[in-house]
């Protein structure tokens, strides 16, 4: 099949899954930024504790999540991009079922479409992936049929992640992107799921306490289990300079403005780590969380509830070689500075971005 790929500029048509989620409604709002205002935001826009995320960004058109494939075929419209955000995010859902109809099964048919109409894919996949991490968290394809995810999430977003790299027809590009411990503006719909950070920051403005779970195992102290934690607004950027790349079908080319000058980008389709490379303790986050507060840190360690116990990811380090490797050597917010607009400039504020 002959690929047929397309500047993707201010003038492009993309639609954004999970538009009125947390990860993709800052993703729209980032793309208006940059003059972007031809978007199809498709969502489950019912959901009114999300109304706020999108009501205010420039938007074309806003689809049901359901009704998107009947549309597309009624208006066929020229797609530049699509940016798959959209998923069932919650790891204490255990029933599979519910994970494969969404992150499964609306994956395919997203895939399916870019493929027949060759468009440019960039999805959401997870850290969650890895499982306990046995077989580390590296984002080489070799691995991802070996992985054993501890949860349905994870699971559901494996076996897409597997089944993208068994398909002989592909889009004219294509990226799987792990996210690992993303963190920003936006969350609040989230509930339990939220960050740590945004929990942590409610905690403080109720009762000037924060609560963590303690530790399981022995070799982890209270409050010492370590995440790769990583800012919304780097994730954006990275996406963003993906998109930029898509055009070209992942082939090498110059760089743009956001990598290092004279450096050859080679974007090849595929699975790609979204972290920073550096694992952080919950206390650091949550200190993080006062100094954004300029208050002292009050933390205490309750038991992890049994549900998720046994399901509980100790440690995850982004191996980002591969990225950097594609070109993309834009520095990471460090946990301390992401943490702080997070709070002063959002949290603080009750700023949706």
């Amino acid at each position: 099949m002959d690929k047929q790929h397309t500047n993707i500029n201010t003038q492009s048509t993309i639609i954004i899954t999970g538009a009125a989620g947390f990860i993709g409604s800052c993703m729209a709002q980032y793309l208006n930024e940059k003059g972007y205002e031809n978007i199809i935001i498709v969502d489950d826009f019912g959901v009114e504790d999300k109304r706020k995320n999108w009501e205010d960004k420039k938007f074309t058109y806003a689809i049901e999540r359901y009704s998107l494939f009947d549309w597309l075929e009624l208006h066929k419209p020229k797609i530049d991009l699509v940016l798959h955000i959209g998923a069932r995010t919650d790891t204490t859902e255990f029933n599979y079922e519910i994970h494969k109809e969404l992150n499964f099964e609306y994956s395919k048919k997203i895939w399916h479409y870019c493929t027949a109409q060759q468009v440019p894919l960039i999805y959401a996949s997870s850290a969650a992936t890895y499982g306990a991490g046995e077989l580390g968290y590296n984002d080489d394809h070799d691995i991802i049929e070996k992985l054993h995810p501890l949860n349905p999430y994870g699971v559901s977003k494996n076996e897409f992640d597997k089944l993208a790299l068994q398909q002989i027809n592909q889009p004219p590009f294509w990226a799987g992107l792990k996210f690992f411990n993303v963190y920003g503006p936006n969350e609040s719909h989230k509930g339990r799921m939220a960050s740590v950070i945004f929990h942590s920051f409610n905690q403080i403005k109720k009762d000037g306490v924060v609560r963590l779970f303690k530790s399981h195992k022995p070799e982890f102290a209270d409050g010492e289990q370590l995440r790769d934690f990583i800012y919304v607004k780097d994730v954006l950027k990275i996406m963003y300079w993906m998109m930029q790349k898509s055009s070209s079908g992942g082939m090498t080319v110059d760089c743009n403005e956001q990598s290092s000058p004279g450096v050859i980008c080679n974007l090849e389709p595929g699975i790609y780590n979204i972290g920073t490379g550096k694992a952080r303790t919950f206390n650091d986050l949550v200190k993080a969380t006062y100094a954004g507060l300029g208050k002292e840190p009050f933390i205490v360690y309750i038991d992890m509830p049994e549900d998720i116990r046994d399901k509980y990811q100790y440690f995850t380090e982004a191996n980002m070689q591969k990225l950097r490797n594609a070109g993309y050597n834009e520095p990471f917010y460090s946990l301390e500075d992401g943490v702080a607009d997070y709070v002063s400039g959002y949290l603080n504020k009750e700023k949706i971005w």
